[in-house]
């Protein structure tokens, strides 16, 4: 089970879950390193990963020197890294400035569109109007 969520499956974490020792890079090239790829092909991706979500100027940076906006896109690139049919998202912009999180949406509209299968967990209700399909739950409960 492990090896297939490595390889297929991409988390993004409302609480980002960066290992505080490794850089912005180092934390989103890890997963592709723990999948086999090579140091210097996982640290290329990564950056690239880092300029998708307008980061790459913080690649060096420890979590702790990043804002909890930044942060947030740091787990969504290191998400994308093994390039995953399915991303379970929780409150991917939940932690973002407006004009971070509708350029997050747009990635994650965008990586839909290329056949990329998106659960995503919101609060947002400004997101219904753009995604194919919603389910509504309270208290645990499906209701729409």
């Amino acid at each position: 089970m492990a090896e297939h969520r490595l390889r297929q499956i991409g988390f993004i974490f409302q609480t980002f879950n960066l290992i505080p020792s490794l850089n912005a890079m180092e934390n989103v090239a890890l997963p592709m390193k723990f999948a086999g790829i090579s140091s210097k092909a996982a640290n290329h991706k990564a950056y690239q990963l880092l300029e998708q979500v307008q980061l790459s100027n913080r690649s060096k940076h420890l979590p702790s020197e990043l804002s909890g906006g930044q942060r947030q896109r740091v787990a969504i690139a290191r998400s994308l890294g093994n390039d995953p049919d399915l991303i379970l998202a929780d409150e991917p912009t939940g932690n973002l400035d407006s004009e971070n999180g509708e350029m997050i949406m747009d990635l994650l509209l965008k990586l839909n569109r290329d056949g990329n299968t998106i659960v995503m967990v919101t609060h947002n209700t400004e997101w219904t109007d753009k995604i194919s399909k919603v389910v509504r739950m309270r208290d645990g409960r499906l209701i729409e």
